[in-house]
């Protein structure tokens, strides 16, 4: 797996050379929202996996095959694994094609102490952007320890992009359950709670979110319309 690299810090641009950044960023976006709809769907499935969420790993890896059911009908989906834990280590793998190989991923991976990262992986999923389409990320933890301000701005840049984060909170942190609320408003996802001991709920939300990353606002809808809880939860929020 690759290492995620940090590049906060920058000074801002002075006057005229912001506008510009500013119209050549929108720019880019208009360009990634006419992304041909026939790629094959590829979603960004990040972790928090510092020591806190240990008893959930195993329950993660034993539900994210979810993720693959009735996607090939809608033209398959490569999903990448990305988890952060211990001292500022945050890792990106390749994306795979099916859910024994995310599975295999997940099983070298252990769970470390240490404090969240999500600005990391908002980056990385920015820099992934500029390459191919990604249809969304999904991002599962429990707890958020950085400057709330700047994950709320990356996620608006991500927004401007089409990428919307669908942030799922284990536990009932208030503080975590405030910042996924607002990332995921930001960009346009949705955000939703589970409990790690009722993990049907989990993956019910994992296959959600693996059909609007391969078929879109259309599968979403239809798997709303066939009663399907956790499709119609994430439809009341997108925007």
């Amino acid at each position: 797996m690759n290492s995620v690299s940090d590049q906060s810090g920058k000074a801002p641009l002075p006057g005229a050379a912001q506008a510009d950044a500013v119209e050549a960023f929108i720019e880019k976006a208009r360009r990634a929202n006419l992304a041909a709809a026939s790629d094959r769907g590829r979603l960004i499935f990040a972790l928090d996996a510092t020591m806190s969420r240990r008893p959930t790993w195993d329950v993660a890896q034993s539900i994210q095959g979810r993720m693959f059911e009735e996607t090939s009908a809608l033209g398959g989906l490569d999903v990448q694994l990305v988890f952060f834990r211990g001292f500022g280590e945050c890792r990106a793998s390749h994306f795979v094609s099916g859910g024994q190989g995310l599975a295999a991923l997940m099983a070298k991976i252990a769970c470390r102490g240490g404090r969240t990262q999500i600005a990391k992986v908002l980056r990385h999923v920015l820099d992934e952007t500029q390459g191919r389409r990604i249809g969304a990320l999904v991002f599962v933890g429990d707890a958020m320890e950085e400057n709330v301000d700047e994950l709320c701005s990356l996620a608006g840049r991500l927004g401007l992009l089409g990428v919307k984060a669908f942030m799922f909170h284990e536990g009932g942190d208030a503080t975590a359950g405030a910042a996924f609320r607002e990332i995921a408003r930001l960009s346009g996802g949705a955000y939703a709670t589970f409990d790690s001991r009722a993990p049907r709920k989990l993956a019910e939300l994992l296959s959600a979110a693996a059909a609007y990353a391969a078929g879109g606002l259309p599968e979403l809808e239809r798997r709303a319309g066939a009663g399907e809880d956790a499709a119609r939860l994430l439809l009341s929020q997108i925007g």
